[in-house]
């Protein structure tokens, strides 16, 4: 259900034994998924939905009456358990897909060798949902093909940032394409979710309202007072063999136009932050992060919060970070607006969860797709996927069409 007024919500956490598989435990058709190295939480079920402006703060008011108002039994104490609720939100102001906090019925959770189950209702409830277990459906396979930016389009487009840039209107803008198809309908989506994981387990592999996708960028995440980020700007594919890879990598760490674009983005980040914090540091100089099909550069940041703000208060801080948008930020989205032909919707907007404390892990939704489950007809259910480089003085629209295509990977991989 949707509310405008903050119900009152009763919650249970129990440990159980140990669950080695979370997905069976999550809906097949509208799964809800947090994971990483087969650590997370699953949701299955629908307590209560929060929709929030794209501004985010709505939503962060909302979910602090929600859980001021909570009645929370929590025999665990572990990062996920008691009141949670699972976020995916608008990438810009003017985007038409909602930004959406879900807790549902039931979550299922695995953390340092313990599970557990919460269970979520209101005193209206009659009974708390029970604990169910469901085999996996039938494999099924789907495709994706062009979408409203074309790959001819999507060079045109880089052209046109870099005389923007040229122009000195933005330093960096992050452009984005598209992939539309279908998969069929009735299709167990937790198979996505399985291959990724499976695939990428470095990364959060995440299930929010249909946004399916493996990231391998932690937006923030706050516990007990710590605030931990990583900052992934600056993209190579992987070589084919050892010695093309190590030529790869070296040359990702060398690359003057891929380090000020990384610059860019840990700038971004540091001085979102600092206001909340009340020590804040970086590493030095960034490292190469290895993921099965590409190289990134990557930056670690931690810090201490220095007040009372939530997860959700740092998301509406740090978003749009220069990773995904570009810099100045104000400009760089105003380009990206002229320049892709579509809305992004949820794509590279900021994806976690948040507990009644105000902790919470968010990531930003990269290498993901959107199905449009409840638009499903006989043809299938809608299905579009994302990705996007970074443009800066340099570019070669070529090269970064080929970025794109590397960034696809993942999710047309675990399409097929």
């Amino acid at each position: 259900m949707t509310v405008s007024a903050a119900p009152r919500l009763l919650v249970d956490t129990r440990e159980i034994e140990s669950v080695e598989d979370l997905l069976p435990y999550t809906s097949a058709s509208h799964p809800v998924v947090w994971s990483r190295r087969g650590e997370g939480m699953v949701g299955f079920g629908e307590a209560l939905v929060l929709e929030g402006g794209p501004d985010r703060s709505p939503l962060g008011s909302q979910w602090a009456a929600v859980a001021a108002a909570a009645e929370v039994h929590d025999e665990v104490g572990l990062p996920g358990t008691g009141l949670i609720a699972f976020g995916a939100l608008a990438f810009d102001a003017r985007s038409g897909r909602r930004s959406v906090l879900s807790v549902p019925r039931v979550v299922v959770g695995r953390r340092g060798g313990r599970s557990w189950v919460t269970t979520i209702r209101t005193p209206d409830d009659d009974a708390a949902a029970v604990l169910t277990e469901t085999p996996y459906g039938p494999h099924w396979s789907g495709g994706v093909g062009p979408g409203e930016q074309t790959a001819a389009g999507y060079m045109t487009s880089v052209r046109r940032a870099l005389e923007a840039i040229g122009a000195g209107e933005v330093e960096k803008v992050v452009l984005a394409r598209d992939l539309r198809g279908t998969v069929p309908a009735g299709s167990d989506l937790r198979r996505l979710a399985r291959a990724l994981a499976s695939e990428y387990p470095d990364t959060w592999t995440f299930a929010v309202d249909g946004l399916i996708g493996a990231s391998p960028e932690t937006l923030v995440t706050v516990h007990g007072g710590t605030i931990t980020a990583r900052v992934l700007a600056g993209t190579t594919p992987r070589g084919a063999d050892a010695d093309a890879d190590i030529t790869a990598s070296t040359a990702l760490a060398t690359s003057v136009k891929d380090l000020d674009e990384h610059e860019f983005a840990v700038q971004s980040v540091l001085a979102s932050l600092r206001p909340h914090t009340r020590a804040l540091v970086a590493s030095e100089a960034p490292f190469t992060l290895k993921l099965p099909n590409v190289w990134h550069l990557a930056t670690d940041v931690e810090g201490e919060l220095g007040g009372s703000a939530s997860a959700l208060d740092l998301v509406a801080a740090l978003h749009p970070t220069a990773a995904v948008a570009g810099t100045p930020a104000d400009a760089a989205i105003d380009l990206i607006r002229r320049l892709e032909p579509f809305d992004r919707g949820r794509y590279a907007g900021p994806v976690g969860w948040i507990d009644a404390a105000g902790d919470g892990e968010w990531a930003i939704a990269l290498r993901c797709a959107q199905f449009d489950v409840d638009a499903a007809s006989a043809a299938g259910i809608p299905v579009t996927a994302y990705a996007g480089a970074g443009i800066v003085t340099g570019s070669d629209p070529e090269t970064e069409l080929l970025e794109t295509r590397v960034k696809f990977r993942p999710i047309v991989d675990a399409l097929a």
